[in-house]
């Protein structure tokens, strides 16, 4: 009886221990994903440049007439040839547009992701002009990303 308990404990320890590792594993999935849809919206954004010879005029958030010009083969809002250079899982969208899955932010919270395209030739953008994250000069012609949900000085997406 004395080993049984034993064991039990032991299991019970060891079950302890290794939950708070696997809720980081979760965590770092999570922000993989959101990460790897960013790029995905970058590489949509790039794309509808070289197909129209200018960027989508939207920038700041994926809102839904983003999400519309860049996802659907609606001919509206600049897409004039109807082409589809986006598909968004439905897990990445919601009625505010292409916004972060459930679970990547506490209780449930979605934002949409940030985006900004350098329109001036430049060479650069400047994140830290529409969201929290430190960053002030990121070399890109578009950078898209949210805020880490650790921190809300840092960002997830196409840059660190």
């Amino acid at each position: 009886m004395v080993e049984l308990l034993v064991v039990i404990s032991i299991i019970g320890l060891l079950a302890g221990l290794g939950l708070p590792a696997i809720n980081g594993a979760i965590q770092a999935g999570k922000k993989a994903e959101v990460a790897a849809m960013a790029e995905s919206i970058k590489t949509a954004v790039n794309a509808y440049y070289a197909e129209y010879s200018s960027y989508p005029s939207n920038s700041g958030t994926t809102d839904p007439n983003f999400l519309r010009l860049i996802s659907t083969t609606n001919t509206d809002g600049g897409n004039t040839r109807g082409i589809a250079f986006l598909e968004v899982p439905p897990k990445f969208t919601n009625a505010s547009g292409i916004v972060t899955p459930r679970g990547l932010y506490k209780g449930g919270a979605q934002s949409n992701f940030f985006i900004l395209i350098d329109t001036q030739g430049l060479g650069y953008v400047n994140p830290n002009s529409v969201s929290t994250v430190t960053n002030t000069t990121v070399a890109s012609s578009v950078a898209v990303w949210v805020v880490d949900p650790t921190t809300n000085k840092k960002a997830v997406g196409t840059f660190k």
